[in-house]
């Protein structure tokens, strides 16, 4: 264990973007890859950089988030790491939610500066990758940083995505410009070439340097900054000005990394986790992503035909066709259903006989997916009922779109959590 570093995972946001999916949960808390959530990145990277001092800092919808945790990042009693929530909280001396990375930080800071602590990993708990953080902790220590940031590159198409920075030849960042509008502000960003050679970077003149939202902070520096500064966002503030007075140097990182912020970059990549080879590996013996030890049986397949998918635990599925989907843990999948390039993200709980007579005296559709249903290009979330002999075709479907039950985002159809769409309905087409 790394005894003098603790984990600062910044799990708050609402994720507006992802809406719906974040209708009654925390962004940190969806699903994805059909058993995990999203949070569990963050933690098994931790895990695997022997980490064992982990605050989570939340704020919005977090019930659902606050359980998985509970349930699944237990420390022994042997040992003296922990795992702690800092929800927002009103007190005597600040009556403010969370109003920003930084704030969120700032606000805890009675709370994280133990006795012992030296570095300070900030984290969000909404990113896909996989990172060794003892190589950042390494960066930091060698180059004498007071703070030292994980940047990635990126094509210049795409960098007004991100917060972009530009360094010296050693590394230390002497500017930065959090999702620049104008080419003029791209050109004087071009980043250092004799420092991305001596990182073994491709040199190709059209990629920037932008910050994947990972910092390591020393202890002074983190309490100096955050106590000279009313800003609220690592980001937007608080980098723009410690790179004056501080040295804030640039770690490179050159792997899958994803900020899945809408509902297009969510959808891509979960679908992309079920080619031969996909960008982002769950398949890793010695670098597993651990999530909450459910104990389900193994999924039950009767005469279907599967390409191309991810099948889940505990799920049942009956004479129907699968292509390029994730099914999720406990779905039900009725016979002559069909999915193609869908994201089913399962049920909390499983359906049993019993069950599915009280639906049909109550009219409502079994959990899961109906005999005869057709749905391509969709998210489903969890609990949802889908009728028999339902449609959601892609073609012909709008772009963007709200209706009972349903919305539509960049031409991909998502159902809520809880819904219920009835037997022969025609969902997102005219």
């Amino acid at each position: 264990m790394l005894p003098n570093v603790i984990a600062v995972i910044l799990a708050g946001g609402q994720g507006s973007r992802l809406f719906p999916l974040t209708a009654k949960r925390a962004k940190p808390a969806v699903p994805i890859a059909g058993k995990f959530r999203l949070i569990d990145i963050s933690f098994s990277n931790c895990l695997h950089s022997d980490i064992r001092k982990m605050f989570v800092l939340t704020q919005f919808a977090s019930e659902s988030l606050h359980r998985h945790i509970h349930q699944t990042y237990q420390m022994p009693a042997w040992s003296s790491g922990f795992v702690q929530i800092l929800a927002a909280e009103q007190t005597v001396e600040n009556k403010n939610w969370y109003q920003g990375t930084a704030d969120a930080v700032r606000q805890n800071l009675n709370y994280l500066l133990q006795q012992g602590i030296d570095y300070y990993l900030i984290l969000s708990g909404d990113h896909l990758y996989r990172m060794d953080y003892r190589k950042l902790l390494a960066t930091h220590r060698e180059s004498g940083a007071d703070v030292t940031v994980s940047v990635l590159p990126v094509n210049r198409k795409d960098a007004h995505h991100f917060g972009i920075l530009k360094t010296d030849g050693a590394g230390q960042i002497s500017d930065f410009h959090e999702k620049p509008t104008s080419n003029a502000i791209l050109d004087a960003f071009s980043p250092n070439q004799d420092w991305l050679q001596k990182q073994g970077a491709n040199t190709n003149h059209d990629l920037m340097l932008a910050s994947m939202g990972i910092y390591i902070f020393s202890r002074e520096a983190l309490i100096n900054i955050l106590n000279k500064s009313d800003e609220s966002d690592f980001g937007k503030g608080i980098f723009p000005q410690a790179i004056n007075e501080y040295r804030v140097v640039a770690h490179y990182f050159d792997d899958y990394w994803e900020d899945i912020g809408t509902i297009k970059a969510f959808y891509e990549s979960m679908i992309s986790l079920t080619d031969e080879k996909p960008p982002f590996e769950f398949y890793s013996e010695h670098n597993p992503i651990y999530t909450h030890a459910r104990f389900l049986p193994g999924a039950r397949i009767h005469n279907c035909e599967i390409t191309e998918s991810i099948i889940s635990d505990a799920a049942r599925l009956q004479d129907s066709r699968i292509h390029k989907s994730i099914v999720g843990i406990r779905s039900l999948i009725h016979s002559n259903a069909s999915l193609s390039k869908v994201i089913l993200m399962g049920a909390d709980y499983m359906e049993e006989s019993d069950d599915w007579k009280n639906n049909k005296e109550k009219h409502a559709p079994d959990l899961g997916i109906g005999s005869g249903t057709i749905i391509e290009n969709a998210l489903i979330d969890k609990n949802a009922r889908i009728g028999k002999n339902v449609r959601m075709l892609a073609d012909g479907r709008p772009q963007e779109a709200d209706g009972e039950n349903y919305h539509i985002r960049d031409g991909i159809l998502i159902i809520p959590k809880d819904a219920i769409i009835p037997d022969n309905s025609v969902i997102g087409n005219a």
